[in-house]
């Protein structure tokens, strides 16, 4: 019976831990030394030695890289009495660069410690807000069931501007997906502006039209109080110029009524009926919040079917903007007849599995996607025409 292979995953995790490498950094000038016991006085590879303790430094902790200098300054001294050069002035010079050497990489390797804890400390600072602004989708509301995924491009950062919030109005479900100028901590801020503003806009249970000025105005007030708050902060003089293409539904939770489609400059909803995959393209475009003084005062919402048991697909131009090593973009609409019978959480996987393959590198934009499928809806769900701000476009004309 064959035992398993390694993978060179195996080696890689391997091969990154910081023991196993001072290990073998300790095996280098030993092999050195014996290399050059073999080959006789014609070669003296001795000298080779202080590489040990500078390789040290970039993967080791200091104690690691005084390991290795105490293995390597035993070796080189052995080799001296070897070769009867102990006295030499050139022995004296060797030991002497060695050990300067050897300071210096305890000194960097010290540095670099430090800065990958600092690194960890705000990577993980970073990860704890975007959770709280992101916060988890629940697998289900009503007669819904949702999924979402998301990436972020500054995989260091973990962090975007793409931005998702779900919200259940008591027989509606009003869904938000976003994505601010930018990448990394400054999209980051721009994307909780419109967060915070979609959240104090559910308060108020307007029609939907009223609920997207309303965004625009929040937003755009909330731009205007940070450059306030930070006249002298760099990049402020551009902050009044941020904008986030968004597109906002509201779904009856019980499929009575149409489901509601208000588009901010955001590519559109796919929705995923049978074997059909529709574009829910916009009749009359509208700019993105913080543009809105281009645009009407209250933008159109469309009225479309969301039938029982078909999915919308609401996605950030980072999927569909991904290319291939041939420069082609990602061809989601073509790809999704394919996987027009899975969930949610299945599709938004098969997906993303899929635009990393095709990728096959890094993403160079963030990339968030939320599935809702229509499921046979409660019995008990009351009806969503009767309550406020549920069931109206609103100033939709």
């Amino acid at each position: 019976m064959h035992g398993r292979s390694r993978g060179p995953e195996h080696w890689t995790v391997m091969w990154s831990h910081p023991r196993l490498i001072a290990g073998g950094l300790m095996l280098l000038p030993v092999v050195l030394l014996l290399v050059d016991k073999v080959i006789g006085a014609g070669i003296r590879l001795a000298p080779l030695t202080v590489g040990a303790p500078a390789l040290a430094a970039a993967f080791c902790s200091p104690s690691g890289v005084l390991a290795v200098t105490t293995v390597t300054v035993a070796c080189v001294v052995l080799s001296a009495k070897v070769n009867l050069l102990v006295g030499w002035t050139n022995f004296y010079v060797q030991l002497t660069t060695l050990v300067l050497i050897s300071l210096g990489a305890v000194g960097a390797s010290w540095i670099r410690g430090r800065r990958e804890s600092e690194l960890a400390r705000t990577r993980a600072i970073a990860e704890v807000t975007q959770r709280v602004l992101l916060k988890p989708l629940p697998p289900r509301l009503g007669g819904l069931a949702l999924a979402s995924v998301y990436l972020a491009a500054d995989e260091d950062a973990a962090v975007g501007g793409d931005l998702y919030a779900v919200a259940d109005l008591g027989g509606c479900v009003r869904i938000l997906v976003g994505d601010a100028h930018g990448k990394g901590l400054a999209a980051l801020e721009t994307a909780s502006y419109v967060l915070s503003a979609f959240r104090r806009s559910l308060r108020r249970r307007g029609p939907l039209s009223a609920m997207v000025a309303d965004l625009e105005e929040d937003f755009r007030t909330d731009l205007r109080d940070a450059v306030a708050a930070r006249p002298d902060a760099p990049g402020t003089s551009f902050a009044l110029e941020e904008f986030v293409t968004a597109v906002v539904l509201e779904i009856p939770e019980s499929g009575d009524g149409p489901t509601l489609v208000a588009n901010l400059g955001h590519p559109p909803p796919l929705l995923i009926d049978g074997e059909r995959v529709v574009a829910l393209d916009p009749t009359s475009p509208a700019p993105p919040l913080g543009l809105g003084d281009l645009g009407r005062a209250h933008p159109h919402v469309d009225e479309v079917d969301f039938p029982s048991g078909a999915t919308l697909l609401l996605y950030t131009d980072g999927v569909i903007e991904a290319r291939d090593r041939y420069g082609d973009f990602y061809p989601l609409a073509e790809r999704l007849p394919g996987w027009t019978r899975l969930r949610p959480q299945a599709l938004v996987e098969a997906i993303h599995s899929d635009l990393r393959r095709y990728v096959g590198r890094g993403l160079g934009d963030d990339v968030t996607m939320v599935a809702v499928r229509r499921e046979r809806p409660p019995q008990d769900l009351p009806s969503p025409s009767g309550l406020p701000g549920c069931g109206r476009a609103g100033g939709s004309r």
